[in-house]
């Protein structure tokens, strides 16, 4: 197997600055375990792929608490940056320069994630110089390239957090002549709407959420 990795973005998660907008239709306390429920399960997922990954955390000062949290055993990176597309950039560059070949991005809150759609977005890489998958909201749940492939233009003056960065996204690859691999939507977890979402979807996909939907199940209750 050639050099690959998953780069998972994760956040301290403290009260106030994690699902913020689910915070304010329960409280600060559901949306914290809500999120640290999804990072676990997240990586539960991955390491159910061939493929390392590395967890990649803010603020940068904050390994302690990460160690703590999700153990020491795991392999971290901080990210740096100003903004979100700065942050993504730059761990980008970090990877690819130390000798990666295809790397894939992604977020902890994605339950719907599942190993087969990792599997599929490094198998494309092998053949597409980009892969982005779309979320509900108009954003994207994970982007990947390949080293010959890594467009950085994709990331820059982008206005995150709106309904328009996955068309505008896939638009810059494609001005830039970069092949692209479209995955399966998926539904990320922001706001109550998206919690009962989950719940309804089929429990037969090869999900690992299990931490997640329980939660999920007594916050609605």
């Amino acid at each position: 197997m050639d050099h690959a990795c998953v780069l998972l973005f994760v956040k301290v998660p403290e009260k106030g600055c994690v699902k913020t907008r689910l915070a304010r239709d329960f409280n600060d306390d559901f949306a914290v375990r809500l999120y640290e429920s999804m990072a676990l399960d997240t990586i539960d997922t991955l390491k159910r792929i061939p493929f390392p990954f590395r967890i990649c955390y803010s603020p940068p000062d904050a390994l302690d608490r990460m160690q703590a949290w999700l153990g020491r055993e795991q392999v971290y990176m901080p990210q740096s940056g100003e903004d979100l597309g700065e942050r993504m950039e730059q761990a980008f560059v970090r990877v690819l320069s130390e000798g990666m070949n295809r790397v894939s991005l992604i977020g902890s809150d994605i339950p719907g994630l599942s190993p087969g759609i990792l599997t599929e977005a490094f198998n494309a890489l092998e053949s597409k110089d980009a892969v982005i998958g779309p979320a509900d909201d108009g954003g994207y749940y994970l982007i990947g390239f390949n080293k010959e492939g890594f467009e950085p233009g994709v990331f820059h003056d982008m206005i995150w957090s709106t309904d328009t960065v996955f068309q505008e996204t896939v638009a810059r690859l494609e001005r830039a002549a970069r092949k692209v691999h479209l995955l399966p939507q998926c539904r990320d977890i922001d706001r109550k709407d998206d919690l009962a979402a989950l719940l309804a979807l089929d429990q037969g996909q090869d999900t690992v959420a299990s931490r997640t939907l329980a939660l999920i199940r007594k916050g609605l209750k």
